[in-house]
């Protein structure tokens, strides 16, 4: 009978014992995974880069600037066409379209009061008229009051004056702002005229 009962408590103990040898064996395996969820987990909260400045730069456009007015009113378009009145003209040679001495003066002198209005408006336009002596053709007159403008509009670029608010037109021989037959008459009508854009 003693036999019996240690044979049987050995059996339980042996099994006690291998029941807890399996324990240990299947809890090793489990371990590692959870540290390497653990380890994955940040990887995939961490924000994507190409997210992130998004938001910024769409705020950024849509701030309001502050814009300064477009349109000219009456009064100071008028003093605005006072001004360009007095303004001397580019006087050029006979059949010439190079910017004389006495021109780049009058350009020089010209070009900050120029300069000032463009930049207090600027969407306003001034207009650079060329314009010939009676002598020659209307076409001849009409390309050579072209290249006349065009002469007086880079000049102004190169003191400062913005090309965006320049325009440029010939009038050949049709606009004289004198009509006598003398040479004195022929060189106030060869000239770069500026006036401002309607």
């Amino acid at each position: 009978m003693k036999t019996v009962t240690l044979a049987t408590l050995g059996i339980a103990g042996a099994l006690a014992l291998a029941g807890c040898a399996k324990k240990a064996v299947v809890a090793k395996p489990s371990t590692p995974a959870p540290t390497q969820q653990a380890a994955a987990a940040p990887a995939r909260t961490q924000p994507t880069p190409s997210r992130t400045p998004v938001a910024p730069k769409q705020e950024a456009r849509n701030t309001p600037t502050p814009q300064r007015s477009k349109t000219i009113p009456p009064e100071v378009r008028k003093t605005l066409n006072d001004s360009l009145a007095r303004l001397e003209d580019a006087l050029f040679d006979y059949d010439k379209s190079t910017i004389r001495s006495d021109a780049t003066t009058a350009l020089k002198d010209d070009s900050g009061v120029i300069r000032d209005i463009l930049a207090s408006y600027p969407s306003q336009k001034l207009v650079i008229e060329g314009h010939c002596d009676e002598r020659g053709s209307e076409e001849y007159n009409m390309a050579l009051g072209d290249r006349r403008a065009r002469a007086a509009e880079e000049f102004l670029v190169t003191m400062g004056v913005s090309t965006n608010q320049l325009s440029v037109v010939s009038f050949g021989k049709d606009h004289p702002v004198c009509t006598d037959n003398s040479e004195a008459c022929y060189q106030r009508n060869r000239r770069a005229h500026l006036t401002a854009a309607p």
